[in-house]
């Protein structure tokens, strides 16, 4: 087993993977910016290495330092978190060409799936439901029209290397596929650096779902149910349930299988989620995250796998300690996204921490790196905490994360605290009748 991991992220996901190494017995490096000098993860771990300024591309996204901070501590291995370098092909070719292990898949499948175009091509060779639309890139308006006059209106334009919603524009006529594909293709230009795009069907009223699987290199596949990601705001998810309230356990089980069939197949390594919207009871992909998600502690608590100690062992060269018939599911949990934001607005809100207290009990779990006295850095994601709630029903989750939400005490800056109270008293979420694009107008009712 490793000796040592580096951990190539920050917040609270450089935490999670400091105390699975910890428990595991593996000592940790923690790389920060300066920004991050006091953080928690770095007054935590065996070693800390400056890597840069605060800036994410002079530091967290400079892969020299954190090659350099690896070999001067010694690094076995370099778990990435997820963002950042997480997903990106060529540092993990790096990785591997400085003698040290890449926790996570090969840079090959990162690739395959950070494609969207390939990635939709490949899965549906395996087995795997896809949603209508080009078959490759489109690159004229005559071929666009032609792509959505066969699917029908409306339509989505999207990057091939999206992602966070970026590169994706919505083209309800004909009348507004010109400037919703010119205006796609200059997002995606400028935040990928690829402007290529693709079309899909537009469904109307779709769920989220996502199924999670492991995979190791002795051949051996499994799926840990789904979850349901249809709480979203600008593509960008607030709050995940698993298992999801829209699908009953067959339809569950059926989707795993086929994707842990397809993963098998792809000869994929480690863990990975791939991604569906859901209509009419039917799946359709839409991406593969080669990734550990922000949302696996929901699929942690009804399965009692830890996602993350698997992810170590995967990349040792252990086989999984689980098998399919293994996986048993308990209850149901949810997660509340706690961003560092105005609750109506939005506005990013960092600052001094002046008072904190996170809420305990039976079925609660907290991932945060806050602490009373930190000052949330204005230069990163603002997502500062994560309120983890498991019951044995959903009604008793729900009632369970009102306590917690009532407990959690965030104070000296503004936090989405009072959004996710809110939300879990509304009959419609409290029902699970909500879709992709309910809380758009949920929020909008503040």
């Amino acid at each position: 087993m490793f000796e040592k991991i580096l951990i190539a992220s920050r917040g609270e996901v450089a935490l999670r993977i400091h105390r699975a190494c910890h428990e595991m017995g593996i000592q940790t490096v923690a790389v920060h910016s300066t920004a991050d000098a006091k953080a928690m993860h770095v007054r935590l771990a065996d070693e800390a290495v400056c890597i840069g300024p605060p800036a994410a591309a002079d530091s967290y996204l400079n892969i020299p330092a954190i090659i350099s901070a690896a070999d001067i501590t010694n690094t076995d291995a370099i778990h990435p978190g997820y963002g950042f370098l997480s997903e990106n092909a060529g540092f993990v070719d790096i990785v591997a060409e400085h003698g040290i292990t890449f926790i996570g898949p090969s840079a090959d499948h990162i690739r395959l799936m950070g494609d969207k175009i390939a990635a939709k091509a490949a899965v549906d060779s395996l087995g795997i439901p896809v949603v209508p639309g080009s078959d490759g890139a489109v690159t004229s308006e005559s071929q666009a029209r032609k792509v959505a006059n066969d699917v029908g209106y409306p339509v989505l334009i999207k990057a091939s290397a999206g992602g966070g919603g970026r590169g994706m524009k919505l083209a309800k006529s004909d009348g507004d596929l010109a400037e919703a594909m010119s205006m796609a293709r200059a997002e995606a230009g400028s935040s990928f650096g690829d402007d290529t795009v693709y079309i899909e069907k537009y469904l109307e009223h779709p769920r989220h779902i996502e199924v999670q699987v492991m995979a190791d290199s002795q051949g051996n596949v499994i799926h840990l149910g789904e979850r349901d990601c249809s709480l979203q705001r600008r593509n960008q998810k607030i709050l995940e349930e698993a298992r999801s309230p829209a699908l009953n356990a067959d339809q569950g089980s059926e989707i795993g299988e086929i994707v842990s069939k397809a993963i098998a197949k792809l000869g994929y390594l480690g863990a990975g989620t791939v991604e569906f919207l859901y209509e009419d009871g039917e799946f359709y992909f839409i991406e593969m995250n080669t990734r550990l998600q922000v949302e696996h502690p929901i699929t942690e608590m009804i399965t009692g796998v830890d996602i993350v100690r698997e992810q170590i062992r995967i990349a040792d060269g252990t086989p999984m300690g689980y098998t399919q018939n293994d996986v048993k599911f308990h209850g149901h949990a949810i997660e509340c996204r706690i961003n560092a934001e105005h609750p109506v607005t939005f506005a990013p809100s960092p600052g001094k921490i002046t008072d904190y207290h996170q809420p305990g009990g039976l079925g609660v779990r907290v991932e945060s790196a806050l602490y009373s006295g930190y000052e949330v850095p204005p230069h990163y994601d603002s997502l500062i905490s994560k309120l983890v709630v498991h019951g044995g029903t959903r009604n008793e989750c729900l009632m369970r994360l009102r306590r917690a939400l009532e407990e959690y005490v965030i104070g000296g800056i503004d936090t989405t605290l009072d959004l996710h109270r809110r939300l879990v008293e509304d009959p419609e979420f409290v029902d699970g009748t909500y879709d992709i694009h309910w809380l758009e107008s949920f929020a909008s009712r503040a």
